[in-house]
């Protein structure tokens, strides 16, 4: 028997969200049903039926995976902008132990990928802005929704839109326990590779072994760097940190390897920018000069925890904090938007074989999203 009509609205909106897989295509996702596309088009279609005048629009990012944006009405032009920006996509399937998009209920916990990461909190927004939709017109703000692509690999979604608009506030939508990250570190995901020239392992002198290069570079991050970055250090996030996390090299036993790949995780404080990383590639090809370094960036957030917007969310019993992960916010904070990030649930279920979100955190989101909502009425 169909019982959804008894079931709360956050926690109805995050089993429908969690039943749409939309998972990241990037690296192993563990499924062929990936990209955000068919999430999108849902809450295009939810907000649509549920919001009178608000302009929806699927804004394209990549192929086949697009952001959603909603703008709600507004009963005079000008106003400052509050934007509420969760993510759309979520993490690999693989080694999960319960049905990823089954959206059980059981025990007071909702059960599914991105049932924490972040579709709980998502559902919390649009529940709280679906109890206020009387007045939202009205509020000091004009108030958006962005569902955004990508943020688990590339940020995409985020680049995009932070490019298009700018916003007096952007709330990215992750599970803080409901009080509000205002800096976070960054990352740099750094893809090493030495070459060698290969030949039958019986006359390895006649090769180059791409392998021992290496490993020259492996015991310098673990010997020099690892103390190095413990030099960089911040009050909330503590310092800077260093690991290596893959390695792979050669084809078959018998042959002298040509090529050799490692990785590496830094996680970077506020400060660190351009003077650090050209010092860290210096004491990298110092080491080995032809080392060949590719890199993805994520900047890290320092939003000032006074502006009066975050002095409500303080008022009604949010605490500002930092972490040592990275998201969405720092990507609009770098084009000009203060941001923060907030919702629901824990972090410590993030991308976990079993994800879930308690039903009571669920209705506690929503209660106190609208709680912010009505705090903006003038």
């Amino acid at each position: 028997m169909d019982t959804t009509h008894a079931i709360p609205l956050p926690v109805s909106l995050c089993r429908e969200l969690v039943r749409i897989p939309s998972v990241n295509p990037d690296d192993n996702p563990g499924t062929t049903e990936t990209g955000e596309a068919r999430c999108a088009e849902w809450l295009a279609a939810w907000i649509q039926r549920e919001f009178k005048g608000a302009h929806v629009e699927l804004q394209p990012v990549l192929p086949g995976r697009p952001n959603i944006v909603a703008r709600f009405a507004s009963d005079s032009p000008g106003k400052p902008r509050l934007l509420l920006a969760p993510h759309t996509d979520t993490v690999s399937i693989v080694g999960m132990t319960i049905d990823p998009f089954s959206g059980e209920i059981r025990d007071g916990r909702l059960y599914g990928r991105g049932a924490s990461d972040t579709k709980g909190p998502m559902a919390s927004m649009l529940a709280a802005l679906h109890a206020s939709r009387d007045f939202l017109a009205t509020l000091s703000h004009e108030i958006w929704f962005a569902g955004l692509a990508g943020e688990e690999a590339g940020q995409h979604g985020a680049h995009a839109l932070a490019a298009q608009e700018q916003f007096d506030l952007v709330i990215a939508g992750e599970p803080t326990e409901l009080d509000f990250v205002h800096t976070h570190k960054g990352s740099m995901f750094m893809s090493l590779t030495t070459r060698g020239v290969a030949v039958h392992s019986a006359k390895p002198d006649m090769g180059v072994n791409a392998i021992y290069p290496m490993t020259d570079v492996l015991r310098l991050v673990r010997d020099e760097l690892v103390p190095w970055l413990k030099s960089f250090t911040h009050p909330v996030l503590g310092h800077s940190t260093i690991s290596a996390g893959t390695i792979k090299g050669g084809s078959k036993t018998n042959i002298v390897p040509d090529f050799c790949q490692a990785t590496l995780d830094v996680r970077t404080v506020p400060g660190q920018g351009a003077d650090f990383e050209a010092a860290l590639f210096s004491k990298l090809r110092r080491v080995h000069p032809e080392l060949e370094i590719d890199i993805f960036r994520a900047h890290p957030l320092l939003t000032d925890p006074d502006l009066p917007l975050l002095q409500k969310l303080k008022t009604l019993g949010a605490r500002p904090v930092g972490a040592p992960w990275f998201c969405d916010a720092a990507v609009f904070a770098q084009k000009g938007s203060p941001a923060i990030a907030m919702g629901p649930g824990s972090i410590a279920q993030a991308h976990t074989r079993d994800e879930w979100i308690s039903v009571e955190d669920l209705a506690k989101g929503a209660a106190f999203f609208e709680s912010f909502l009505r705090s903006l009425r003038r």
